[in-house]
């Protein structure tokens, strides 16, 4: 495809950089280029833009970008700034551009933004989902990992699977995967990087889904620096339309960090003993007195629920004083496939908690989750 481009920055000089290594490229017609973003806006209909390459450092410019997403509907709106600023681009998903790329950038850099931006899926917010869980072997782990493989499937949108647990993370073993790179390399790198070089740091496990590994050793979780971590989540929602993160048990710094990052936090908890009722009510007490949202944004999950029954789930939200969202079935079978590394490839499609979780996926493709 070669696109009619239109570029849209107030200094002469980097209108000149980009518009001579656009010329240089078969893939771009150069149209025409504007300082003032109103002359744009009202200018370049004429030109049938493809591509817009908009300045988007100046305040004006991002402000008008939900103009040009409702005037040139059929074009790809593409800001530039000088360096990566993460609310700026999240801004640029809210309004429904496709994204940002850094100054100084080359004809193939657009091209390879455009492909990233256009693979990762529909336009707008990425949805960022945490799992939690107050103790271990709540199946945090297995729901994530399964919603993960039924988002990619179903949407057919890029999907990431972060393992953040960060001593105790097993969702490699679940695909029987050996990734090189883990989440040390990307909090590491983290400062370095932009939309065109995060995907290396994930292993493509099939189609659409991507995963970022825990460490080898427990002892190496000291290396991952919180802040980096979460400004690497961040970066990672630019790529892939869904994030899914599975986070270590309990309140730690890691689990609060990422959960307040995430639009949805999936609150998990397994039925045994009782004290897991309790233990739930606890952590959705503090999650309620840490944001005025919490109850749009944290979801209940119980697991191995015995009957999983309606009246049962009644029960448990009586017990519980808060909603449940979905209760799951007790399904060993589902623990042995994981454990043997088979879950990409071996799911039981009849089984209900397989069932229970796709129809979550499908609501959250439908934006009803």
């Amino acid at each position: 495809m070669v696109y009619k481009v239109v570029v849209i920055e107030n200094d002469q000089e980097s209108s000149d950089n980009i518009i001579s290594n656009l010329k240089k490229s078969s893939n771009f017609n150069f149209v025409a280029s504007y300082k003032d973003v109103n002359a744009a806006i009202s200018q370049s209909e004429m030109f049938q833009p493809d591509l817009f390459l908009i300045n988007v450092d100046n305040k004006e410019s991002l402000n008008m970008i939900p103009a040009f997403v409702d005037i040139f509907p059929n074009s790809n709106i593409l800001g530039f700034v000088s360096q990566w600023v993460p609310d700026i681009s999240k801004e640029m998903q809210r309004v429904r551009a496709l994204g940002c790329i850094t100054k100084p950038f080359t004809a193939g850099d657009v091209l390879e933004a455009l492909r990233i931006y256009k693979l990762r899926g529909k336009k707008g917010l990425a949805r960022v989902v945490s799992f939690f869980s107050p103790k271990g072997r709540a199946g945090r782990t297995t729901m994530a990992s399964i919603l993960a493989l039924a988002l990619a499937a179903k949407s057919g949108e890029r999907v990431a699977l972060i393992d953040a647990d960060l001593q105790f993370g097993d969702i490699p073993i679940f695909f029987d995967v050996e990734p090189e790179q883990t989440v040390i390399d990307a909090a590491r790198d983290v400062r370095l990087l932009t939309p065109l070089n995060v995907e290396p740091y994930f292993y493509n496990i099939k189609k659409n889904l991507y995963m970022l590994s825990s460490p080898e050793k427990p002892e190496y979780a000291e290396l991952v620096d919180i802040q980096s971590m979460v400004d690497f989540v961040r970066l990672s929602s630019n790529v892939f339309r869904y994030v899914i993160m599975d986070l270590p048990a309990g309140f730690n710094p890691l689990s609060i960090g990422l959960s307040r990052l995430a639009d949805t936090v999936v609150m998990m908890a397994m039925i045994n003993n009782g004290f897991e009722i309790q233990h739930l009510r606890r952590a959705l007490e503090i999650f309620d007195s840490n944001s005025a949202n919490s109850q749009k944004k944290v979801y209940p999950i119980l697991s191995r629920v015995n009957p999983c029954t309606d009246e049962e789930k009644r029960k448990i939200e009586l017990k519980l004083g808060y909603s449940v969202r979905n209760i799951m079935p007790n399904e060993y079978r589902m623990i042995s496939i994981a454990n043997s590394g088979r879950l990409s490839r071996d799911l039981p499609m009849e089984s209900l908690l397989i069932k229970n979780i796709s129809e979550i996926a499908d609501e959250m493709i439908s934006e009803k989750w």
